[in-house]
C-alpha cells in the first residue's frame, strides 16, 4: 500500500479521535489541513467518508446517519419486509459483514476493504456520538427513532424494547430510562464489526484506533446499567490492552500520526488514553491499577500534584485567617515528540463561551451561602511561580484539569465514605473552581463533585441544591454546542443524564421536596425510587396502582413486574420476570433467592444464587449471600467459596472476612482465620464478636500477644463485662509453661555455659523482655477484669499471676478472695463446687507455708490451720471425694510446719 494511502487512513483516524479532544484553538481558528489524494487509488469511498466525517466535524450526527454516504451500505432496509428487530438487525450483522469482506490479495483490494472499514466505523462513531449527546451531555434534542431512515420501520416502540433487552441481556437491568437506545447497539455492532475484519486480516497497517472506540463504549454501557457485569469487564480488559499496545507513549502515538498531529496533541492522546484506561479500572474497582494509569496520566501531563496548607479566608465575613488546604502543581517541562514543552499558559480562547453562563450561575450560587467558593489566600511572594493553583493563578490545561479531577476518584475509592473524605477532595474541586478557563466536562464534573461535597453541609446545601438545578437545566440549552461538551467527556466521569437526574431527585428528597422527586422517578421509570417516595408519603397504594398502569401499557417489562414483587412481596411477580426475560433476569432470581432464604429454604435459596450469580458474577452482595445461604445448608465449602468472592469484589466487607474467618475456625485452619480476622478488623474494629473470636485463633497459631491485645479490646467495648476465662487461663498455662522452662534449662559444663553467652545472649534477652511483656500485659488484664467482676475463677487465675510474678502476699491475698467466692448457702449442697472450694483452700494454705518458711512466721500457719480445721469440720458429707482427703493431708502438713517452727534452735 503506497505510504499516501496509509497517511489518508491515518488522517481519517486521526479527525475522528479530534472530536474528542481539546485543542489549543477555537474550532473557527483551528488550521484544517486540505484533505490528502491518493494518486495511485482513486476510490469512490473517499468523498463518502469525507462527507461523513465533516459531519461528525461540525457536530452534525443526525445529519452523518441520515445522508446518502450512509444509506448506501444498508441498502436492503428498503425493501425488508419483516418488523421483527432481530430479524432485521440479523440481515444487518449480515450485510455489514459481505460489505467488509475481503474480495482479493492484492493491495489495492486490501486497501479498498480498510476504506470501508474506516467508512463503516465513521458511521458508528457518528450512531455513538448521537447517543451521547441525548444521555450523556446535551444539548438535548430529539432524534430519530432510529440510527438510519430505513422506511422498514414505522415506529420505534417495540424496536427500543429489543434494544433495551439487549443491552440488559449481560445480566443487569438499565440505571433509569435511556433514549435511543438503538443508536449505541448499531454502533456497537459495526465496530465489533470493523474490529473483528482487522483480526482476521493484516493488522500492520490497520485501524488501531477501532479498540479504543471500543472501550469507550462499552465503558458507557456498563455505566448505563445497575450493577457491574463480568463479560463487560472482560471485553473492556482486552480493548484497553489493545489500545495501550498501539498508544500507551509518546514515541508510538507520534510514530503512528507523524507530521498529522498538531502542537502538543501527542501529550493529549497519550493522557486522554490513560486516564480513560484508570476510568475502566475504577469503575471495577481496582484502584491501585486505576491510581497506576491515573499517575500515568499525570507525568505524561507535565504534573506533579501535591496538597499542602496555606493561610486564607473561606467565609464572606471571616476576619481572622485560618489554615486551608491547597493544591500545587509542579509543571515540569516535558519535551514531546512533536509537540513543544508544557508550561504554563494563558486561558483559552474558545473558553468565554463554555464558561459564561457557569459564571452566572456561582454569582447567583454565592448568594446563598457565605462560604467563598474557593478560599482566598494570603499572598505568598516564597510561592511565586511554583505552580500554585491559587484562585486562577496558576493556569492549567484541559487535560491537566482532566488529571487533577481523576485524583477525586481515588480519594472516593480509597478511604471510608464520610465528611472527611470529601474535604480531601476539596482542594482538587477549588483548584478547578479556580480556572479561568475549562471545558464544559470539566466544569461539569467538578460541579458535580462540588455538589456531592455542599450537600452534606448544613452551611451549602441550599447552594448545593441550586447547583444540581442548574447544572440539569445546562444538558437542556442550546449552548455550548454537541462539539464543545463532548471535548474529554470521556476523560472525566460525568454521569449520564438518568443518573444525574436521579442523583437530583434523591437530593430533593433529603430535602423534604418529595413530591418534585415523584415526578423524576416516574419520568426515568426508577420504580423502586418510586416506591420509596410513596412510602415517605404513606401512599404504597398508590405505587402499586402506579405499577400496574405501567403493566398494561407494558406488560413484558421484567422491571416493572420485579418492582411489582417488591411491594407485594409475591413471588409469582418474580417468576413473571424471569418468563418475558427468558430466564436472563438476574434481579428476579435475585429476589426469589431472598424469598427462599426468608422462609427458611436454604437449598433452594443457594441454588438460586447460584444461577442469578452465572448471570452476572461482578455482584458482590450476590456472592455474600450465596455464602450465607450455603452455611444455612450446611456446605462449607460452597460458603467459604461464596464469601471468598465476595471480598475479591469488595476488598472492604468486614462480613465477609469474618465469615471466611468462622469457617477457617470450623476447618481447624487457625493460620488463614487469623489472616482473615485481620482483615475484618480493619472494617469492624466495633465488634466485640470480632475481637474474641479474633483472640482465640491469635492463640491456636501461638500468637498470645495479639490474643491479649484481643482480649483488652473485647474488654473495652463491653465495658469490662464480657471476657474468657478459659482463654485468659490458657494464656497464663502458657506464661507458666515458659517460667518452668527458663527455670529447668541450664548448661550441663562450664564450657556450653561460655558457647550460650556469647551465641544466644541477644536471642535469650530478646526472650525474655517478650516474656515480661506478656506477663505486664496480662496482669493489667487481670486487674481490669477483677476491678469490675471479679469471680471466683478470675481470683485464681490472679493468684497465679501473682505467683509468676513472686508475690506471695498477693498471692495469698488474692487466693482467700477466692476461697470467699465460693462460701455461701449452696457450697455444702454442690458436690462440684465443693471440689472448687476445697482445691482453692488446698493452694491458699500452700502459699501460707511457703510465706511463713523464710522468717518462721507462725501468723500464716496458724490462719492455714484454723481455715483447714473448719471446712473438714462442715465437709462431713464429701468425706468420700478425692478434695477432702486432699484438705486432711494439707492440714497435717500445716501441723508439722507448725511443730518444726515451734521448736527453739540449739
Amino acid at each position: 500500500m503506497a505510504e499516501t494511502e496509509v497517511k489518508l487512513l491515518r488522517e481519517y483516524e486521526l479527525r475522528l479521535l479530534r472530536c474528542s479532544l481539546p485543542s489549543p484553538h477555537s474550532d473557527s481558528d483551528r488550521p484544517r489541513q486540505a484533505p490528502l489524494c491518493s494518486d495511485s487509488n482513486n476510490s469512490a469511498l473517499h468523498p463518502l467518508i469525507h462527507s461523513i466525517i465533516n459531519s461528525i466535524e461540525a457536530g452534525h450526527f443526525v445529519e452523518a446517519l441520515s445522508s446518502n454516504a450512509a444509506r448506501s451500505v444498508f441498502k436492503f432496509a428498503d425493501s425488508f419486509d419483516s418488523a421483527d428487530p432481530s430479524e432485521f438487525y440479523s440481515e444487518l450483522e449480515r450485510t455489514v459483514e459481505l460489505y467488509l469482506a475481503d474480495n482479493g490479495e492484492d493491495d489495492n483490494d486490501h486497501h479498498d476493504r480498510l476504506l470501508r472499514t474506516i467508512f463503516v466505523a465513521s458511521i458508528a462513531i457518528a450512531a455513538f456520538l448521537a447517543f451521547v449527546q441525548r444521555n450523556m451531555t446535551g444539548p438535548i434534542i430529539e432524534l430519530p427513532s432510529v440510527p438510519l431512515p430505513w422506511k422498514t420501520i414505522k415506529e420505534g416502540g417495540e424496536w427500543e424494547t429489543w434494544a433495551r433487552d439487549q443491552l440488559m441481556s449481560v445480566g443487569s437491568e438499565l440505571h433509569g430510562k435511556f433514549y435511543n437506545l438503538q443508536y449505541i447497539v448499531f454502533a456497537k455492532m459495526l465496530l465489533m464489526k470493523s474490529k473483528n475484519v482487522l483480526v482476521g486480516g493484516s493488522t500492520g497497517d490497520g485501524i488501531r484506533s477501532i479498540s479504543w472506540w471500543l472501550v469507550r463504549l462499552v465503558l458507557l454501557q456498563q455505566r448505563m446499567l445497575n450493577e457491574r457485569c463480568s463479560s463487560l469487564f472482560d471485553l473492556l480488559q482486552v480493548f484497553v490492552a489493545e489500545s495501550l499496545h498501539h498508544f500507551d507513549n509518546m514515541e508510538k502515538v507520534a510514530s503512528y500520526w507523524g507530521d498529522l498531529l498538531e502542537e502538543e496533541e501527542v501529550i493529549t492522546i497519550v493522557s486522554m488514553l490513560h486516564l480513560e484506561a484508570g476510568l475502566v479500572e475504577h469503575v471495577f474497582g481496582r484502584v491501585d491499577s486505576a491510581r497506576k494509569h491515573f499517575e500515568t496520566a499525570e507525568l505524561t501531563a507535565g504534573l506533579k500534584l501535591s496538597v499542602t496548607g496555606a493561610l486564607g479566608f473561606r467565609t464572606v465575613h471571616q476576619v481572622e485567617p485560618k489554615a486551608q488546604m491547597m493544591l500545587l502543581a509542579n509543571r515540569s517541562s516535558l519535551n514531546s515528540i512533536g509537540a513543544s514543552s508544557l508550561v504554563s499558559i494563558s486561558p483559552q480562547k474558545d473558553a468565554s463561551s463554555i464558561n459564561k453562563n457557569l459564571h452566572e450561575n456561582v454569582h447567583e450560587t454565592n448568594d446563598v451561602s457565605d462560604v467563598l467558593m474557593t478560599p482566598r489566600f494570603l499572598e505568598n511572594k516564597n510561592m511565586n511561580g511554583a505552580g500554585v493553583i491559587q484562585n486562577g493563578a496558576g493556569s492549567l490545561k484541559t487535560i491537566q484539569q482532566a488529571v487533577v479531577l481523576s485524583q477525586c476518584l481515588l480519594i472516593e475509592k480509597s478511604g471510608a465514605q464520610d465528611d472527611l473524605q470529601r474535604w480531601d477532595m476539596a482542594p482538587y474541586i477549588e483548584a478547578i473552581d479556580s480556572q479561568v478557563s475549562s471545558s464544559f466536562s470539566i466544569r461539569f464534573f467538578c460541579d458535580i463533585l462540588r455538589i456531592r461535597w455542599e450537600s452534606t453541609r448544613s452551611q451549602t446545601k441550599e447552594r448545593a441544591l441550586m447547583m444540581m438545578d442548574r447544572l440539569v437545566q445546562s444538558l437542556f440549552e442550546p449552548y455550548p454546542e454537541v462539539l464543545e461538551r463532548i471535548y474529554l467527556c470521556f476523560e472525566v466521569y460525568i454521569p449520564s443524564v438518568p443518573a444525574l437526574r436521579k442523583e437530583y431527585g434523591e437530593l430533593l428528597v433529603s430535602h423534604g421536596l418529595i413530591g418534585e422527586a415523584v415526578k423524576i422517578f416516574e419520568d426515568l421509570e426508577l420504580w423502586d425510587n418510586l416506591i420509596y417516595c410513596y412510602r415517605l408519603l404513606e401512599k404504597k397504594a398508590a405505587a402499586v396502582e402506579l405499577i400496574k398502569m405501567r403493566l398494561s401499557e407494558t406488560p413484558n417489562d421484567p422491571r416493572l413486574w420485579c418492582s411489582l414483587g417488591d411491594v407485594t412481596n409475591n413471588d409469582a411477580c418474580y417468576q413473571k420476570a424471569l418468563e418475558f426475560s427468558n430466564n436472563r433476569f438476574a434481579r428476579a432470581k435475585r429476589s426469589l433467592a431472598h424469598s427462599a432464604y426468608n422462609r427458611g429454604d436454604y437449598e433452594a435459596s443457594k441454588t438460586l444464587w447460584e444461577s442469578a450469580m452465572a448471570l452476572n458474577s461482578l455482584y458482590p452482595d450476590g456472592w455474600f449471600a450465596l455464602g450465607a445461604a450455603a452455611l444455612k445448608a450446611r456446605d462449607i465449602e460452597k460458603a467459604l467459596d461464596g464469601f471468598t468472592r465476595a471480598v475479591q469484589l469488595d476488598p472492604e466487607n468486614g462480613e465477609a472476612w469474618n465469615n471466611i474467618a468462622c469457617l477457617h475456625m470450623i476447618k481447624k485452619k487457625s493460620k488463614e482465620a487469623q489472616i482473615a480476622f485481620k482483615e475484618a478488623l480493619k472494617f469492624k474494629r466495633n465488634s466485640w464478636q470480632m475481637w474474641e473470636n479474633y483472640s482465640h485463633v491469635a492463640a491456636d497459631v501461638g500468637n498470645f500477644a495479639q490474643a491479649m491485645e484481643a482480649v483488652r479490646m473485647v474488654l473495652a467495648l463491653t465495658s469490662n463485662k464480657r471476657f474468657d476465662t478459659e482463654l485468659v487461663e490458657r494464656i497464663l498455662l502458657e506464661m507458666e509453661r515458659k517460667a518452668s522452662s527458663q527455670d529447668s534449662s541450664s548448661p550441663d559444663t562450664a564450657d556450653d555455659k561460655n558457647y550460650n553467652n556469647q551465641t544466644s545472649i541477644g536471642y535469650e534477652e530478646a526472650k525474655s523482655l517478650g516474656t515480661e511483656h506478656l506477663m505486664e500485659l496480662l496482669g493489667k488484664i487481670l486487674q481490669q477484669i477483677v476491678r469490675s467482676n471479679a469471680g471466683a475463677e478470675i481470683w485464681g487465675l490472679y493468684a497465679r499471676w501473682y505467683r509468676l510474678k513472686g508475690d506471695l502476699s498477693m498471692c495469698a491475698e488474692a487466693l482467700l478472695k477466692q476461697v470467699r467466692s465460693y462460701q455461701g448457702s449452696d457450697l455444702w449442697k454442690d458436690v462440684h463446687r465443693f471440689k472448687k472450694f476445697a482445691r482453692a483452700s488446698v493452694e491458699l494454705c500452700k502459699v501460707y507455708m511457703e510465706i511463713s518458711s523464710p522468717t518462721g512466721s507462725l501468723r500464716e500457719l496458724q490462719a492455714a490451720e484454723m481455715h483447714l480445721r473448719n471446712v473438714i469440720k462442715q465437709a462431713d458429707i464429701f468425706s468420700d471425694t478425692e478434695e477432702f482427703k486432699a484438705l486432711q493431708v494439707s492440714l497435717d502438713d500445716v501441723r508439722k510446719k507448725r511443730a518444726a517452727c515451734s521448736i527453739p534452735t540449739a
